[in-house]
């Protein structure tokens, strides 16, 4: 009789440990597809915040915020190579650090993890230890890890997250973690063009206005929040006879004074910038074609009546008289210019190509009769 119980108790240990087995096996599989689709709603946080109408530097820190809440990071910091230094673009780490931070690709420590394209880990086993990269903040961070980041082979810079706890990151699943290096790859490549038009912007030195760059970044920005507006692009057409008959300082005065006329019209609102040469570009942000019909008739007037003129003076000439060189004094003639100005008239709409748009205004200038100035509409 014992025997049989005893066989019985065998039999229901066997079954309930083959049970518990196979409901771990449950779990597991359950955590593992919780973390699938947890990792799945971090990258779409991240493609969100890569979409957004916002500078580069302001999207990373969001990002870097995204992983610093969903994983329970107590600080994490992304650093990118810009062709000429490196640049911290996020992290929650104070700012005294940052030297650091900024220096890490020079750490002992770290070089053999950017030449081999793998993670480091470090940690320390006593606290009055401090990780080999520190300086000065003993308290701040007592483990590491340390992720290279690379785009199709280059290396661009790194990613590091750190605790302020001793081997903080000793069970961590790196497998999650470098879902989240390839997240933060994939953001840095998906807005490398937008990064590369930030950082050609530039401020052309005769009219103070941004160059044609900042349409495609910033200033995108402003005209995107709205469905639709209006772009102008106007060319000041007689620009090669001013600089042949009166002289390129007078061109570039013309270019300079049509410039300050119309930014003294429009709205902070509107996104004003040299385009190239003697084109011009406005975008009417949010507002249509037809609004802007009697703003352009107005302006166009005012820039055309617009004259520079340079009195007749004395200039000091060289002659030959009599076979010798002489140096005479000469009244020089008064010199006047005015531009004449040729508009062309589009809609942009959000989420299409205002570059695209921008060529076809460009081709339609570059084509026009060189003694057409008016308003068109296309």
């Amino acid at each position: 009789m014992v025997v049989v119980v005893i066989l019985i108790l065998v039999v229901l240990i066997v079954v309930l440990c083959a049970y518990n087995i196979h409901i771990q096996q449950k779990i597991e599989s359950f955590q593992n597809i919780n973390q699938k689709i947890s990792n799945l709603a971090v990258l779409q946080d991240f493609m969100r915040v890569a979409g957004e109408e916002e500078d580069v530097d302001s999207k990373l820190n969001k990002i870097n915020d995204i992983i610093i809440d969903k994983y329970k990071i107590k600080y994490s910091t992304i650093v990118v190579f810009d062709g000429a230094e490196y640049v911290i673009k996020a992290t929650n780490v104070d700012e005294i650090h940052h030297e650091t931070l900024r220096n890490l690709h020079t750490e002992e420590i770290f070089k053999d993890s950017v030449q081999n394209a793998t993670p480091k880990y470090i940690t320390i086993d006593d606290d009055k230890e401090k990780l080999p990269y520190q300086k000065v903040e003993m308290g701040r961070a007592k483990s590491a890890m340390f992720f290279p980041l690379y785009i199709d082979n280059i290396y661009i810079g790194y990613w590091i997250m750190e605790s302020g706890e001793k081997h903080a990151f000793d069970k961590t699943d790196t497998t999650i973690i470098e879902v989240v290096k390839d997240n933060i790859i994939s953001v840095l490549s998906t807005m490398s063009y937008q990064d590369a038009m930030e950082n050609i912007i530039r401020i052309d030195k005769f009219t103070g206005l941004y160059s044609a760059e900042y349409l495609y970044s910033k200033g995108k920005m402003t005209f995107d929040k709205y469905q639709t507006s209006a772009v102008c692009m106007f060319k000041i057409a007689n620009i090669e006879e001013i600089n042949e008959k009166a002289g390129r300082q007078f061109g570039n005065d013309i270019i300079s004074e049509v410039s300050n006329i119309v930014k003294s019209k429009l709205s902070s609102q509107y996104v004003f910038v040299r385009y190239m040469g003697p084109k011009f570009v406005i975008v009417f942000s949010g507002v249509g074609e037809d609004s802007v019909q009697d703003f352009l008739n107005s302006l166009k007037q005012e820039i055309e009546e617009f004259e520079i003129v340079e009195e007749a003076k004395e200039a000091k000439v060289v002659k030959v008289i009599n076979g010798k060189k002489v140096r005479v004094r000469e009244l020089q003639e008064e010199k006047s210019a005015s531009p004449r100005v040729n508009f062309v008239v589009s809609t942009y709409y959000k989420g299409t190509g205002i570059e695209k748009l921008n060529k076809k205004l460009e081709e339609y200038l570059d084509n026009a009769a060189i003694e057409e100035n008016q308003i068109n509409y296309i």
